[in-house]
């Protein structure tokens, strides 16, 4: 499950402190919400939910609102890349075989 910052599961992210992908999807549905790379997973990971429980510099408020109000039904799994190109090249598979709610 995502953190819920509300609920005091606020830094219990499992995720790659180095590059790699994350993907988001509804537990209920698993219907796919999002993915992304980076070039440290758990901190852009943290920039999926709104001030003043995210961190970073992501603009897409719709994203992180959605997000936000949809953690209790959230789960999300990641991809350690050895590289940045090798992350930038899982992202674009994972885009290119999948249907997202949002797109990267």
């Amino acid at each position: 499950m995502f953190p819920d910052p509300i609920n005091g599961h606020y830094w219990y992210l499992s995720a790659p402190f180095g590059p790699g992908v994350y993907e988001l999807r509804h537990r209920s549905s698993g219907k796919l919400i999002l993915c992304g790379k980076s070039k440290n997973v758990a901190h852009r990971m943290t920039s999926l939910l709104p001030r003043p429980f995210g961190s970073g510099g992501r603009k897409n408020a719709a994203k992180r609102d959605y997000v936000f109000q949809h953690l209790a039904d959230i789960e999300y799994r990641t991809k350690y890349c050895a590289d940045d190109q090798a992350a930038k090249a899982c992202e674009r598979q994972l885009l290119n075989s999948r249907n997202y709610i949002f797109q990267t």
